[in-house]
């Protein structure tokens, strides 16, 4: 596959992983107790934690033609 094509796809692929993981955050962050603390600690993981899961499709996207 040419880079520019994994590379586009890698992008509609995080897009869509961005898309349900803040809806799932969302929805997690609606059940937890009313504590700004909480909040705090838990919105500031997920905004930290989201990349993880995307390193192996962003290495996948940057990786080069001899990987076939």
């Amino acid at each position: 596959m040419p880079p520019r094509v994994r590379r586009f796809v890698a992008a509609i692929g995080v897009l869509v992983f961005l898309v349900f993981y803040v809806w799932a955050v969302i929805g997690v962050g609606d059940r937890l107790p009313d504590s700004p603390w909480i909040d705090l600690l838990f919105y500031g993981v997920a905004g930290t934690a989201w990349g993880l899961p995307l390193i192996p499709l962003l290495r996948w996207a940057e990786r080069g033609n001899s990987g076939k």
